[in-house]
C-alpha cells in the first residue's frame, strides 16, 4: 500500500525542528499534536511554530519532517504505524489504554494513507494555519517529471553554483 515516508532534501530539518524525524520512517500529518494541545497556535514561536506550519510527524521517532515521499509499505509496516501511534497516544496524550487509543490511531493512519493517491516518489509538503474555526491544512505535491533526465540519461541538475563574478 502507499504511505507517506520521511524524505530530506538536505539537513535543514535537523535545525528547524526540536526533534527531526528519520529519513524513511513512515509519517502522518500529525495535526493531532496541535489539536490535543491546550496552547493556542497563535502563541507558537520558533521550532514549535515551524512544526505547526510545515511539519509531518514521524511514527517511530515522533520527530518532524518538512517533506514526505509517497512510498510503498507492507501490511506489517502499516500495522506497526497504528500500534506506534496508539502507544504514543497513551504515553503522551493521556489515552486510558491501547484499546481506547487504537481507533484514533487507525483514523490517523487511514487519513495519512488517503493523502497518498499520487504516484510513488511524489513529494508532499503541508501548510497549516489556525483560525477560530480550527486548524486547516493544504498539501502541495512535487511529482517526478519524465523530462528530468538529461542527455545520455544523466539527471538534470536542478541548480548550479556560480561565483559572484558570474563564472
Amino acid at each position: 500500500m502507499k504511505f507517506m515516508c520521511v524524505a530530506r532534501l538536505d539537513d535543514t530539518d535537523e535545525h528547524v525542528y526540536e526533534r527531526a524525524a528519520q529519513v524513511g520512517e513512515p509519517a502522518v500529518p500529525g495535526s493531532f499534536v496541535f489539536t490535543f494541545s491546550d496552547r493556542d497556535p497563535a502563541a507558537f514561536q520558533g521550532k514549535e511554530l515551524q512544526a505547526f506550519r510545515h511539519g509531518f510527524l514521524g511514527t517511530r521517532s515522533f520527530g518532524w519532517a518538512t517533506v514526505v515521499v509517497i512510498a510503498e509499505i507492507d501490511d506489517g509496516e502499516y500495522k506497526s504505524v497504528i500500534e506506534s501511534l496508539a502507544r504514543h497516544f497513551v504515553s503522551e496524550y493521556g489515552a486510558p489504554d491501547l484499546e481506547a487509543a487504537l481507533p484514533v490511531a487507525r483514523d490517523e493512519a487511514e487519513y495519512a494513507a488517503s493523502l497518498c493517491e499520487h504516484e510513488v516518489n511524489t513529494l508532499l509538503a503541508v501548510e497549516r494555519a489556525a483560525d477560530a474555526d480550527g486548524i486547516h491544512e493544504a498539501y502541495k505535491t512535487v511529482q517526478p517529471r519524465a523530462d528530468w533526465e538529461g542527455e545520455g540519461n544523466k539527471p538534470v541538475r536542478v541548480w548550479d553554483f556560480f561565483r559572484e563574478d558570474g563564472t
